[in-house]
């Protein structure tokens, strides 16, 4: 299992490098800062060391264990990031497809919802409002029982 908290871009395919070995099926999601305003030109994401990394670690066990997953890996930004780039990879390996799909839905829709960060959109005249939770995040996540 791999957990990572980082400001610096993240590398995908080094990251799959031998990921999943013995696996039948490896599943991987890549989240990209996106603009729904058409006025952002970044995301700023802050978190409180120690506190998110737990958090992100004890959810992944708890994927690796309902799914029983070979392998793992989280990897979510921090800081100003613009429009466009990765902010987040999930990666899962299980012995079979669904598996690896499920644990992948699942930790994403926890990171979306309930990962301890916190984002504030940037304009062009600086930093703007805070991403207040979204219902349909909420109601993606209550499908995990």
């Amino acid at each position: 299992m791999l957990i990572r908290i980082q400001p610096e871009p993240f590398d995908l395919a080094r990251l799959l490098d031998g990921f999943g070995a013995g696996a039948g099926a490896v599943v991987t999601f890549s989240g990209l800062v996106r603009d729904d305003t058409g006025t952002m030109v970044a995301l700023e994401l802050e978190h409180y060391p120690g506190m998110t990394e737990k958090a992100v670690t004890d959810i992944a066990a708890k994927a690796q264990a309902r799914w029983n997953l070979i392998d793992l890996a989280v990897i979510h930004r921090y800081g100003r990031l613009p429009v466009g780039e990765a902010i987040m990879c999930v990666a899962t390996a299980a012995r079979h497809r669904a598996e690896a799909f499920e644990a992948a839905e699942y930790l994403m829709d926890y990171l979306k919802s309930r990962a301890p960060f916190w984002k504030r959109e940037i304009g062009p005249d600086g930093p703007g409002q805070w991403v207040a939770a979204k219902d349909a995040d909420e109601d993606a996540l209550s499908r995990w029982g």
